[in-house]
């Protein structure tokens, strides 16, 4: 059997990287340890939560809290409004994003870098809470959906990250081999561009979809009426306000309420609120990481 040489690392290196391993473990635990405690508390008897006995596992096992959230048709429509409003508003951010960053990542494209300019602007000055306001209810927008979807439907941050990614990662020798053959700019876009760029899409998708998921002060700004309100508006009147739906509150007796039940209930609701994007984030890692890489090593 041979033996495998190994590069023998300096005394220095290693214990350079022993100190690295040690801290990371520390950022892990400071970062970890929270959201195993809502975890646990969201499990445990609302005695436990309140007496201090839960801090890693859960204590006295149930589902009650769980069991509440979901006979709350005020948390259901809450989360439908939210899925409703992340995925059109995704989808509305990805389209324009790609449609604006491709063509600004095109040498061929006339006053382009004048475009940039007048885009980076807006990310130094914009019109303020009141005109955006005015300018909604002008629109006839207040109170719909549309309030959700329209003030924030383009982020000049991403327009740049994606721009960058085309300029670097698609060889303008494709677009020229394409238009040989007879391609036209908008099939090119569709058929090759966007196969070839999944990596900047899953990062701004995941971004997107992130910023939708958690908004809330646009619908505390241009909303009124209850059915419209999202997830994240209606976890602030809990939160915040203490404003608990009596629909969660109603199978339960006076005794678990006044032992801290409606406390159980909000670690419960944090867990739902964020079990959907801790479900997307494993599938699009892999590209994120990538893409979020390449839009910043290579601008």
């Amino acid at each position: 059997m041979f033996k495998r040489n190994r590069i023998k690392e300096p005394v220095g290196d290693r214990i350079f990287m022993g100190f690295n391993y040690l801290f990371l473990s520390l950022v892990l635990l400071i970062v970890f340890y929270p959201l195993l405690f809502i975890v646990s508390s969201s499990l445990s008897s609302s005695g436990a939560v309140m007496s201090g006995k839960v801090w890693l596992l859960p204590v006295d096992f149930n589902l009650k809290a769980y069991a509440s959230i979901f006979r709350s048709s005020q948390l259901m429509v809450g989360y439908y409004n939210t899925i409703i409003y992340t995925v059109v508003g995704t989808l509305i951010n990805v389209t324009l994003t790609v449609m604006l960053a491709y063509p600004l990542s095109r040498k061929t494209f006339y006053g382009r870098g004048l475009i940039m300019i007048f885009m980076m602007v807006t990310m130094f000055f914009d019109g303020g809470l009141i005109p955006t306001y005015l300018l909604m209810k002008g629109l006839h927008l207040l109170d719909t959906r549309w309030a959700m979807w329209l003030p924030g439907a383009l982020a000049v941050f991403q327009v740049i990250v994606a721009r960058t990614f085309f300029q670097t990662s698609i060889p303008e020798e494709l677009g020229e081999a394409a238009q040989m053959d007879g391609c036209r700019d908008i099939r090119y876009l569709i058929s090759v561009v966007l196969p070839l760029s999944a990596p900047i899409l899953a990062v701004m998708t995941l971004m997107y979809a992130v910023g939708h998921w958690n908004a809330y002060f646009d619908a505390l700004i241009y909303l009124r009426t209850e059915k419209l309100f999202p997830l994240q508006y209606v976890l602030r009147n809990l939160l915040i306000l203490n404003a608990a739906d009596p629909q969660m509150l109603a199978n339960t007796t006076a005794k678990l309420r006044d032992q801290g039940f409606e406390q159980v209930l909000k670690y419960a609701l944090i867990v739902v609120a964020s079990i959907p994007v801790l479900i997307i984030y494993p599938f699009v890692q892999r590209h994120f990481v990538k893409g979020v890489m390449i839009g910043s090593l290579k601008g």
